[in-house]
């Protein structure tokens, strides 16, 4: 039997799993009940386990043989904070959260492949199944590796995947190189003098200055930055004043940054703050700059994405595996990049017809409370799961 159909005899069981935490959400560093529901499959499959990683994370290890080698395969557990519109059996049970990211899904696949490679055990070294908290802003990843996630269970390579809504099921998509940017905050705080609106010269005004950043940041993306460089600057709220007649004493502004290097990074940073605090100057206000950085870029390296892809073209076929085209979202999976080794690659989660009837009327896309995972997906990214833990810790050596 082949393995895709082996997975799918046990799909159903782990479905009914991925629709039970579908049901159960719960935010980063909540998932309580959620890393129980792990440890406790694991443990009825006799993988042994480690708990408590990032608060509530859970480390699965499957041994084989006598090679010191070791890969990790790492699934995402926390929901999101939406109110969820579907009204199908298994839709979330708690108000204003939802697994609107499908990483009930993730944790489904990952489950069925850790079924699968403890009663198999077709390779030589271990596998560390990770499934993590917070991905969703805790940066859960970062939390577990401080926490000694790669010290205690050293790993030659690390791999993770997602689903992507409007990718036909059946297909993978994976690249060497930038595939998520960084993810990064700011904050402006512009401080004037508030005054009678009818009296602008008795005071300065920082409804004007701050709408003179705005315009400025851009010139930053299109004068400062290579026009073949990539990257977002985008003001997403702006607060001043609290009636028509009086001039504010300050105007508050917050957005984010989004880049695929550092190098591109550290100047955008630099000559916002620089924007900000001259054009202040300029008009006798001052400034309060803060500029917050969260998740890195995500960076696939070229041996493992390579290798990733062509583990995926002998499952799917090679016509299936499509050049993974880089997002301006960010992943905290770019923390374990930085540290380890691998590739983070996306599996084609359809066009939503998957869906039970009772589904939202909003599209089955990313963060959307009309979201679901396509439970067909689970034998599939478990045999990916599979195939490029058994080819990496193949006898012999490592596949890339």
């Amino acid at each position: 039997m082949k393995l895709i159909d082996s997975l799918v005899t046990q799909a159903a069981g782990i479905a009914a799993v991925r629709r039970d935490l579908h049901a159960h959400p719960e935010l980063c560093f909540e998932e309580v009940r959620t890393a129980d529901v792990v440890a406790g499959k694991l443990t009825e499959w006799g993988i042994p386990i480690h708990r408590g990683l990032g608060t509530t994370g859970v480390v699965g290890i499957v041994k084989n043989g006598t090679s010191n080698r070791a890969v990790g395969l790492r699934a995402d557990m926390d929901a999101l904070p939406v109110t969820e519109l579907n009204t199908f059996a298994h839709a979330s049970k708690h108000h204003g959260k939802m697994h609107a990211c499908g990483h009930d899904g993730h944790t489904a696949m990952l489950l069925a492949a850790a079924q699968h490679l403890a009663k198999h055990r077709n390779f030589d070294g271990t596998v560390y199944l990770i499934f993590q908290p917070a991905e969703e802003g805790g940066g859960g990843a970062r939390e577990m590796i401080k926490e000694g996630l790669f010290a205690q269970f050293p790993m030659d390579a690390v791999f993770g995947m997602h689903n992507w809504p409007g990718m036909k099921a059946g297909q993978f998509a994976v690249s060497p190189g930038p595939v998520m940017a960084s993810g990064n905050k700011f904050y402006v705080n512009v401080i004037g003098k508030g005054g009678h609106a009818a009296l602008p010269q008795t005071g300065i005004d920082p409804v004007p200055i701050a709408c003179e950043i705005v315009q400025a940041f851009q010139t930053i993306l299109t004068r400062k930055m290579k026009p073949t460089d990539s990257a977002v600057i985008s003001v997403t709220t702006i607060h001043a004043g609290e009636t028509n007649n009086v001039i504010p004493d300050n105007c508050e502004m917050t957005g984010t940054v989004r880049t695929f290097s550092i190098e591109v990074l550290d100047m955008i940073e630099s000559r916002m703050r620089q924007i900000a605090e001259h054009i202040c100057a300029a008009h006798d206000a001052t400034c309060d700059f803060r500029f917050e950085r969260y998740y890195p870029p995500t960076i696939n390296t070229e041996a493992e994405a390579n290798f990733a892809r062509r583990v995926m073209g002998e499952i799917v076929g090679p016509e299936n595996v499509l050049r993974q085209e880089a997002a301006m979202t960010s992943e905290d999976f770019a923390f374990m990049l930085q540290a380890k080794p691998g590739a983070y690659a996306f599996i084609g989660n359809g066009d939503g017809s998957h869906r039970d009837v009772h589904h939202g009327e909003g599209p089955c896309t990313l963060h959307n409370a009309s979201y679901d995972f396509n439970d067909d997906l689970i034998p599939l990214g478990a045999t990916c799961w599979v195939q490029l833990a058994e080819q990496f810790l193949k006898p012999g050596g490592a596949a890339p």
